[in-house]
């Protein structure tokens, strides 16, 4: 906006003021007047009819405490009686000559005046009639009149009593204010700022500025009120100056409101808010002019934003900052800083506070006070960057201090100091000082050899372990390439250079390499490299810790040389197993067709006692056969790849049930329908088969039961076999799966059924155990891995 209508707006808004102030000062005078002869009036009602009737001398004793113009006139218009003030008013004596007040009416107002005079008429009373009036010096006076009808005792009215009330000054004021009100809408309207005129909340009028700041038409506008078109970032703050406000003379506040354009987009516009109050002190209109300050709060945002950024860093530093300015006050200061002196109150609390004093206070925290005082003193006289002091406490503690000094445009505005608690940094390069003299020695003299070399392999350090290890002295190690002093066979070479890219790629590993030693023996040696690293990160070599292995490269040697031995061995065994097993079943067989034969012609001949021996020969040669077939079975168990097929296990159990022996008092059913898993569908069988074969001869019971029931978990399956037969005695739950163990019948038995059982269940990494109850039956419970490695045992 201009000057000069900033100018001429300050200068209408100035007027109206002083003349508003004026009106309100007239009308509240005015209105404690009025107050005050409406208590006469309504005293003196009761005597006026009685005085009017005698109209004597004593009507003038009525009216001497009323102070405005009072008027008693009959219902012609006639005056009847009327006080002092009425007659320095009026300019007239009703004593002295005969009034009729409505000759004084000024012709504007006869007719307005006609029609109020009936509705006092009508209601008996006649409240802020207003109008002209011609005295009789003809003076041109507007008048306000409260006026009431007097009544008879039929209650017929034969008077009426009014207080006059000169309002001349008031309409001349009320006319000044509508000429400035049209200069001011002038000037509103060619006004650069935003005007809104509210009442009631409501917009009433918004001049050309604002309507093309949002968007909105003027019309669009006065539906609605200034919180539907913005919005404040404090409501509560809004409230507290608004009241503020009416509380004192202006009665204006400024505030930013964020304003809402038609077409979505936003500005801040600082809204100074001007308010007006009626004769009761409630808000009669508020006057709002906008100033569109977006690109201010926009900057003054990212200030804001920057000053809560640099305020939350300094805050959160674990560093003590301390800012003075030239004259050493306190500017700003973090709790780090308060918290490293022990200054019992916020940082807030010592702003202002005069440094140079206050460091006196804390002096004595100081190992050599004196001298940390000339530091300080020294360090702000020079005005010169000054880093790392390190300043010794009572305590124990160090303290590290930096001074920077602040200039503006060359000129000294202050200085700036950081504390660090550097006591755990200076205990700790103490301790590693020892540390390293420390480790120095033990590395020196430990068993492992330890080399140190950098990225071209030139060795740097070297231990006494690893000098005895090669056979050379230090000093011959020292700057040599590792190529010239260690020497590899050939078939290690190669490997050592993949390693050495590796420890540039800061990877680290372990290898074996075969070295010959300087006396020319043969050596293997356990290689454990890591790269080493600068202070930047960056690989600048790496270090080698060497175990000499040869003693346990031999062992393994021999232990493979022994393994291979015993495969061979197994290997032999098997093959003899099965010679065995086909050289003893061939005369077996023999033996049995010769029994049989013998059976065949000399049953008849030979007696009870000769034909039960050759049976029980038939018997012990069909026993000595399955102990034969078990022998091998059990010696192959643990030598089969085993296969990985999906093996549904309901059909095993169907499969096993149509070739075992199964007394007909027994039944074999599953709980439940079993699962399909995953394994050696031949070892699976025999498994189930001997479990069942050994369950289904062992039962006594007139219904003989045999149940299997299975449960998933993790990692293995476990099924269950239990039966109602006999039962096993305690002692025999882990004999029972030991080769040639068994109970019950031995004629049945070989002892091996369940041994094998065993091994198979182990290849599966699996567990078997059984619960048992001598008369009531046997539960056996075994478990399967459901993957395991396909290998041999």
């Amino acid at each position: 906006m201009a000057n000069s209508e900033i100018s001429i707006l300050k200068r209408a808004l100035e007027r109206e003021k002083k003349a508003r102030k004026t009106a309100e000062s007239l009308l509240e005078t005015k209105a404690k007047e009025l107050y005050d002869a409406s208590l006469h009036l309504k005293e003196a009602n009761g005597k006026l009819e009685a005085l009017i009737n005698k109209k004597g001398d004593r009507i003038d004793s009525a009216f001497v405490n009323i102070i405005d113009p009072y008027v008693v006139m009959d219902m012609m218009t006639n005056v009847i009686n009327m006080n002092t003030s009425a007659k320095e008013f009026l300019g007239f004596d009703h004593t002295k000559e005969e009034i009729q007040l409505s000759s004084i009416v000024h012709p504007d107002y006869i007719e307005y005046t006609a029609e109020s005079f009936q509705t006092l008429l009508q209601v008996g009373i006649l409240k802020n009639y207003s109008a002209k009036i011609i005295t009789k010096n003809s003076e041109e006076k507007f008048v306000n009149i409260n006026a009431s009808l007097i009544y008879n005792e039929n209650g017929q009215p034969i008077a009426a009593q009014g207080v006059i009330r000169d309002i001349t000054k008031e309409v001349e004021i009320r006319k000044l204010l509508e000429d400035q009100k049209k200069q001011q809408d002038i000037i509103v309207e060619n006004s650069s700022l935003g005007i809104l005129l509210i009442v009631d909340d409501k917009i009433i009028k918004a001049n050309k500025s604002f309507v093309e700041l949002l968007g909105y038409s003027e019309a669009a506008l006065k539906k609605r009120s200034i919180d539907d078109i913005s919005s404040l970032e404090d409501s509560n703050l809004y409230d507290d100056l608004l009241k503020k406000s009416l509380e004192n003379d202006t009665k204006k506040f400024s505030i930013v409101r964020k304003f809402y354009k038609k077409n979505g987009e936003t500005l801040y516009g600082k809204t100074s808010m001007s308010t007006v109050l009626d004769s009761k002190g409630n808000i009669e209109y508020s006057v709002a002019m906008i100033e569109d300050i977006t690109r201010e709060k926009e900057a003054e945002e990212k200030i804001r934003a920057s000053e809560e950024r640099m305020a939350t860093l300094i805050k959160n530093l674990q560093t003590g900052i301390l800012l003075e300015d030239q004259d050493r006050k306190v500017v700003l200061a973090n709790q780090k800083f308060c918290d490293l002196f022990g200054i019992p109150v916020s940082p807030d609390a010592i702003r202002g506070v005069n440094g140079e004093k206050s460091i006196h206070k804390y002096k004595n925290m100081f190992s050599d006070p004196d001298v940390v005082l000339k530091q300080i003193d020294q360090v702000v006289r020079r005005k010169e960057v000054a880093t790392a002091d390190e300043m010794e406490l009572l305590d124990g503690r160090t303290f590290e201090r930096d001074y920077i000094p602040l200039f503006s445009n060359g000129e000294y505005k202050g200085h700036l100091w950081s504390y660090n608690d550097i006591t755990l940094r200076k205990n700790y390069r103490k301790n590693l000082e020892i540390q390293k003299e420390k480790y120095g020695s033990i590395i020196a003299n430990m068993n492992l050899g330890l080399v140190e070399v950098d990225n071209d392999e030139n060795i740097l350090m070297v231990n006494h372990s690893f000098s005895d290890m090669i056979g050379l002295p230090t000093d011959k190690l020292i700057g040599k390439n590792t190529e010239d002093v260690i020497q590899l066979y050939e078939e290690d070479r190669e490997k050592l250079k993949q390693h050495n890219k590796k420890r540039k790629k800061g990877i680290s590993d372990s290898y074996e390499v075969a070295v010959k030693v300087a006396n020319g023996e043969k050596r293997f040696w356990l290689l454990s490299g890591a790269p080493r690293y600068d202070d930047a990160g960056n690989v600048v070599g790496s270090i080698g810790i060497h175990l000499d292995i040869t003693d346990q490269k031999h062992l393994e040697l021999q232990k493979e040389n022994l393994l291979q031995e015993l495969e061979d061995s197994n290997k032999g065994l098997q093959e003899y197993a099965h010679i065995v097993s086909h050289d003893l079943k061939s005369p077996l067989r023999s033996i049995s067709a010769l029994a049989t034969w013998l059976y065949d012609d000399y049953k008849d001949t030979l007696d009870e006692n000769g034909r039960y021996n050759l049976k029980m020969m038939q018997e012990k040669i069909e026993g000595m056969d399955k102990l034969i077939s078990g022998i091998l079975k059990y010696s192959t168990v643990n030598n089969d790849v085993l296969d990985s097929t999906t093996v549904d296990v309901n059909e095993v159990i169907q499969e096993i049930k149509e070739i075992i022996y199964i007394p007909e008092h027994v039944r074999i059913k599953a709980t439940q329908t079993l699962p399909t898993i995953k394994a050696d569908k031949t070892k699976i069988h025999q498994l189930f088969q001997n479990f069942l074969s050994n369950a289904v001869v062992n039962i006594d019971k007139k219904d003989g039961l045999v149940e299997i029931d299975y449960k998933e978990h993790s990692t293995h399956w476990e099924f269950s076999i239990k039966d109602n037969g006999v039962g096993i005695p305690e002692e025999y739950h882990e004999k029972i799966f030991q080769i040639f163990q068994s109970i019950g019948n031995k004629e049945r038995s070989t002892g091996i059924g369940l041994s094998i059982v065993k091994k198979i269940i182990d290849r599966y990494e699996g567990k078997v155990w059984l619960q048992s109850e001598i008369g009531k039956g046997t539960t056996f419970f075994f478990t399967l891995k459901k993957e395991i490695k396909n290998k041999k045992s």
